[in-house]
């Protein structure tokens, strides 16, 4: 038998295999572990947490009666405790410490409140406590108690359990009324009159452009005013239909009893949702939890962004995303194609090689920086000065928007385009390009039916990691583009329909807006994991709809490659 020393071993290549599958196993073991830690974060934001009702006792005070969710939990030391007066259990090393989502923000000041374990007594979680989730002021936690039509009394919810069922079933019922209410508003509000305000001002701009070309006769007078008369009737009755729906909106009110004591009178139109989670049976916790995620991937957010859903920085972020793509593709592979095909290779290319693979690592900001100097304020404000003379000072493309966002983030990642096609015009061998020649082909039919075919693999190549990096980026953003919110969504009905002028929100910018600018911090905190998940699952999305292109490309002219 033949003895391996470990020199041998070492010459053999066999570690490096070994240190190259670790390293592998150690990179997926940390992106999994990334991704589980955020998914364990934020998803459990949207399951029905139990409603615990306990005596909070501190020493020297008087019993607290407290109602709420808990949120969170960590351990303290008894150092930690002695330093603000308090002690550990049986003198224990450490202490439990919870902290408890009370709400009804409206009557204490806040949200969340920090109780040692220790403390709570006579802890129970009662099947009638509810939590209602409402547009401002956050989650009220309590008791209902009465539920009013105007001024009647509708079911009081005070007597015994069948009485409680009653009151339980009209509150739900009137919030269901309230909710469609409520949605027939936001329709009229968002798609009629958003509808008619649009044309008034598309009016207005055509009457000033008119009057700064010396066209505006009586007769084009009586033309604008004509169209107006008709948009302002039209606007008179869907103002008719809105004072009608809020006056059924406000026709219902509720009573509920907080952990105080204290009954607190509120509207049915300002309710999201009621439910009872310690009542609440395992199916109904499952609907619950995909009602609230459906809720946060679909709607839009309230509460200063720490309630509500994200749909618009989705839809802001895969819009920008795309305009970029489609923009920085073609620069960057006619950028490629004439250093490789058409430059004469000498020092001149080389210097310019030299400064597009610098520019790769210059930082984004940077790039923000230039895209408010260069795109925004010179290009756009030229832009209104030559064709919306009409809309000044109100700037239209002289402001930060989609369209230049999107430009910014082409000209950021236009380098990795650039470099990656140029990889792959140089995989091609020199031999195809001789043999089409030889064949008869020009150079441009050989370049545009033989060469760009054999190298689409390496462009979307380019166009995968720009996508990576432009979907993530929120830095520039903040300079030529992204808000804290935008009343609509860039794409729309309105003619142009796609408003490359407007503002738009994004979930790299939400997900710091949140997490760092947010007055509600231990509110946020979920929806900042939640966010970044839903980040990291988009761009994956896009990677993977990107890499299916390049595979089938890849696929299709693997025969030209042999």
């Amino acid at each position: 038998m033949m003895n391996i020393t470990f020199r041998d071993w070492v010459k053999s290549g066999s570690p490096f295999i070994w240190l190259n599958a670790g390293a592998v196993a150690i990179s997926i073991i940390m992106v999994l572990g990334l991704v589980g830690f955020i998914a364990s974060k934020g998803l459990v934001h949207f399951w029905p947490a139990a409603i615990v009702q306990a005596n909070y006792t501190l020493p020297g005070n008087a019993p607290l009666n407290i109602v709420g969710q808990v949120a969170d939990s960590e351990m303290v030391s008894a150092e930690q405790l002695h330093a603000i007066g308090l002690e550990t259990p049986n003198g224990a090393a450490e202490a439990k410490r919870l902290l408890l989502k009370v709400g009804n923000r409206d009557v204490y000041g806040g949200d969340f409140r920090w109780v040692l374990d220790h403390h709570l007594s006579e802890k129970s979680y009662p099947l009638t406590a509810v939590a209602i989730e409402r547009r401002e002021w956050g989650n009220f936690y309590g008791y209902l108690s009465a539920v009013y039509q105007g001024d009647t009394l509708v079911a009081d919810a005070n007597g015994d359990a069948a009485s409680y069922e009653h009151a339980w079933q009209a509150f739900q019922s009137r919030i269901a009324r309230a909710l469609a209410i409520h949605d027939d508003i936001m329709d009229i509000q968002k798609g009629e009159i958003g509808s008619i305000n649009h044309q008034i001002e598309r009016l207005r701009l055509e009457e000033r452009r008119l009057e700064l070309n010396d066209e505006l006769s009586d007769a084009e007078l009586a033309r604008l005013q004509a169209a107006r008369d008709v948009l302002h009737a039209e606007y008179a009755a869907h103002q008719k239909k809105l004072n009608v729906l809020y006056q059924d909106l406000a026709r219902d009110h509720f009573t509920a009893v907080e952990m105080g004591g204290q009954s607190i009178e509120i509207k049915m139109s300002e309710v999201v949702r009621a439910f009872r989670p310690n009542a609440m049976s395992s199916g109904q916790k499952v609907a619950h939890y995909f009602s609230k995620l459906g809720e946060f991937l679909g709607d839009d957010p309230r509460e200063a962004n720490t309630e509500g859903g994200v749909f618009p920085a989705i839809f802001g972020t895969v819009l920008m995303v795309i305009l970029m793509a489609l923009m920085v593709t073609p620069l960057g592979v006619v950028a490629a194609v004439y250093l490789r095909e058409y430059a004469k290779q000498g020092i001149t290319t080389r210097v310019i090689r030299i400064a597009v693979n610098n520019l790769a690592g210059v930082p984004s900001i940077v790039y923000g920086v230039f895209g408010l100097g260069f795109f925004v304020y010179f290009l756009g404000g030229t832009i209104d000065e030559l064709f919306f003379p009409e809309a000044l000072p109100s700037p239209t493309f002289g402001t930060s928007g989609l369209l230049w966002a999107s430009i910014t983030l082409a000209l950021l990642t236009l380098p990795v385009v650039i470099v990656a096609t140029e990889e792959g015009l140089a995989r091609i061998p020199r031999m195809i390009r001789e043999g089409s020649l030889a064949l008869g082909a020009t150079k441009w039919e050989t370049l545009s039916r033989v060469i760009l075919p054999m190298a689409s693999p390496a462009m979307m190549t380019g166009v995968i990691l720009a996508v990576a990096r432009a979907a993530g980026e929120v830095a520039p953003l903040m300079l030529v583009g992204v808000v804290k919110l935008a009343p609509t969504l860039p794409l729309n009905g309105n003619y142009p329909f796609l408003h490359l002028d407007q503002k738009f929100m994004h979930l790299g910018f939400h997900i710091y807006d949140v997490g760092f600018q947010s007055p509600n911090v231990e509110a946020a905190r979920p929806l900042v994991y939640a966010t970044a998940l839903l980040l990291v699952i988009v761009i994956a999305l896009l990677n993977l709809a990107a890499i299916y292109i390049r595979n089938h490309l890849r696929e299709k002219y693997k025969a030209l490659e042999m």
